[in-house]
């Protein structure tokens, strides 16, 4: 199984100058809830949007084709491929970004683990459309704004309809 994890506005932002536009708590404890003891996979500009850190109780691979990048406690890999291949151990790797890791990953994806946070968001980055036709919604659980969370959002799971 191989998923996608991701947060995105109305419009599919997911981001602006390689920073988030939206701070939630509770999408930042769900996100460490679910890939903790996992393997995560992420390019490069979203690891260094990290601060070049890497996500602890995980095995952080990076995709780079900076062949001598410097860092440490994680795992390099050329392509998407090859991290897949990586992640073999793991029966459920996450892809964690960014917006091209992402368009690449719609194509071998099984399952997508989607915040949706409703509202619209000047952006620079974008995640691919989620087509109905290919993606099937299995669950959704919505929550509202709050004194600690600027937007409503929700958390919606999608599975893959029929074969890759």
């Amino acid at each position: 199984m191989i998923s996608i994890i991701a947060a995105i506005g109305e419009n599919n932002a997911l981001g602006k100058g390689n920073e988030m536009l939206w701070h939630l708590p509770d999408d930042f404890k769900r996100f460490k809830k679910v890939t903790t003891g996992h393997h995560v996979i992420m390019g490069r500009k979203t690891f260094e949007s990290l601060g070049k850190r890497a996500l602890p109780k995980r095995t952080n691979i990076i995709i780079t084709s900076q062949q001598s990048y410097d860092a440490s406690c994680i795992v390099l890999a050329d392509s998407l491929k090859t991290a897949l291949k990586i992640a073999k151990t793991d029966p459920n790797p996450y892809i964690i970004g960014g917006g091209m890791i992402y368009n690449e990953a719609m194509k071998v994806a099984d399952r997508l683990d989607i915040t949706h946070v409703h509202h619209s968001f000047k952006a620079d980055t974008y995640f691919p459309e989620i087509d109905p036709k290919v993606w099937r919604e299995v669950s959704r659980t919505f929550h509202p704004k709050d004194d600690k969370h600027a937007y409503d959002f929700s958390f919606v799971l999608y599975e893959r309809i029929g074969v890759k």
